[in-house]
Order: C-alpha cells, then sequence, then structure tokens
C-alpha cells in the first residue's frame, strides 16, 4: 500500500449474509421471516450501492467483511458479479460478539496500513452521499467520527487512530451511542458527531423510509421504495 491509499479513509462493509431466519428477527416477528428476507437482500443492495459510490468517488478503500468465513465465496460473487468496486478487499469476521469482531477487524487493516477507517452496516438504506462525505471529512480533524442513530446506536462509526478494546460496550443496545461518547471521552480521544441517521429494526421504520425515499434517484433505493410500496399495499388489502 502506498502513502496515499493510507492517507484515504477506508470504508468498511460490515455484513450477513442474507438467509431464512438469519438477522432482522425483530422485523420478521411482525412482517414473517420471508418478506424479512426479501427487505434483508434489498438493504444489502443499498449498502453496496453506497460502497460502490465511495470508489467511484475517489475517497478510498472499500473493504467487504462478511460475517463468517463460510460466507468468503458469496462475497466473492458479489465481486465478481459487479455489485462490489473491482478492487474491494474482502476481509471475513472472527468469530466473538460485535465489539469482538470491529476491534478484531480495526486492527488487522491498521497492520495492512490504513489509517482512517469508517465501518458501516448493511441496514442503513437511509444513508446519503452527504452522510459518507461528512464522515470522510470529519477524520481530516477529528479522532472519531459517528453518525448517531435514532435508536441510541450509531450507523457510521469511523476512527482514525486505532480504536480502544471494544469488547465491554454495549453492543446492539439503545446505549450504544452513548457509551461509545462516553468511552471516547475516557480515552482522550476528540469526537465528531456528522448527521443523525437510522437503521431498519422494526415495521414502523419502513414507514419512516418510505417517506425518505420517495424522491431517491439511486437505482438500490428507488427499488427497495417499490418493495415498501408493494408491502404495505398487500398489507392493507389483507386487513383493511
Amino acid at each position: 500500500m502506498d502513502e496515499e491509499q493510507a492517507a484515504e479513509p477506508c470504508l468498511i462493509l460490515f455484513c450477513k449474509r442474507p438467509a431464512l431466519f438469519q438477522g432482522k428477527q425483530r422485523l420478521a416477528k411482525t412482517i414473517g421471516a420471508p418478506q424479512a428476507l426479501i427487505f434483508a437482500q434489498a438493504f444489502l443492495n443499498c449498502a453496496l450501492e453506497d460502497t460502490r459510490a465511495w470508489a467511484d468517488s475517489g475517497y478510498g478503500s472499500v473493504v467487504l467483511s462478511p460475517a463468517s468465513p463460510d460466507d468468503l465465496d458469496w462475497a466473492m460473487g458479489l465481486l465478481e458479479g459487479g455489485l462490489l468496486n473491482r478492487d474491494s478487499l474482502i476481509l471475513a469476521q472472527p468469530e466473538g460478539g460485535l465489539g469482538t469482531r470491529l476491534w478484531a477487524i480495526d486492527q488487522e487493516l491498521r497492520r495492512r496500513g490504513f489509517d482512517k477507517i469508517i465501518f458501516m452496516g448493511s441496514d442503513a438504506p437511509m444513508l446519503k452521499p452527504l452522510h459518507f462525505d461528512a464522515a470522510a471529512r470529519a477524520l481530516l480533524t477529528k479522532d472519531i467520527m459517528l453518525s448517531p442513530a435514532d435508536d441510541g446506536g450509531v450507523t457510521l462509526m469511523g476512527s482514525r487512530i486505532p480504536w480502544p478494546d471494544l469488547r465491554g460496550l454495549p453492543w446492539s443496545t439503545d446505549k450504544l451511542g452513548q457509551a461509545l461518547a462516553t468511552y471516547c471521552a475516557d480515552n482522550d480521544m476528540t469526537v465528531e458527531n456528522i448527521s443523525p441517521s437510522y437503521d431498519i429494526d422494526i415495521e414502523a421504520d419502513l414507514l419512516k423510509l418510505q417517506g425518505d425515499l420517495a424522491d431517491d434517484p439511486r437505482p438500490a433505493r428507488q427499488s427497495l421504495y417499490q418493495q415498501i410500496s408493494e408491502f404495505r399495499g398487500r398489507d392493507r388489502i389483507n386487513y383493511g
């Protein structure tokens, strides 16, 4: 890796391979597992759209980090199918809790020469180019960048210095955002919160997302908007 690549921010997509009864379980409880799977794939398509836009805009490198080494062939299929930029790196997550996995990938990428590292998940299709632009710019002057989520978590988190041990934080809870902010302050790390955002956890989030995507011209977003509209149309027919 040359010095220019090391200085550029790297975007890492943390994701699970969409599968029935895997992920989005709170959503599946009310809309059913098959429909939740359809949406999970659509959410992933939006996240992949974001990684391509990131690379095409010249921000920096892209890393796809599937949840298991068993999904490496699937991830390679995304690369070969053109859903990922050709220069993307694929790096499977190790076993353990979310904090363990994030920390391990952060350390591995820094060993490979990356300095500015931004993590995103695959369930925040409302994210817009302005979020990614703000994320990249924040790390020019701050140690840490966070995009606070409506549910108390974060949808984007980045650092230009190595993260301290992330394993003890309350991941996947509504206390994460505040805990991260406190943790950074305790470790003398400067923080910038960029525009807030939200991910999709429950059925009510779909209604909010439908409104936010109505005028979004990005192809994966328009496809998701149509899927939500069709789903809600069927729901009204079924339940009156």
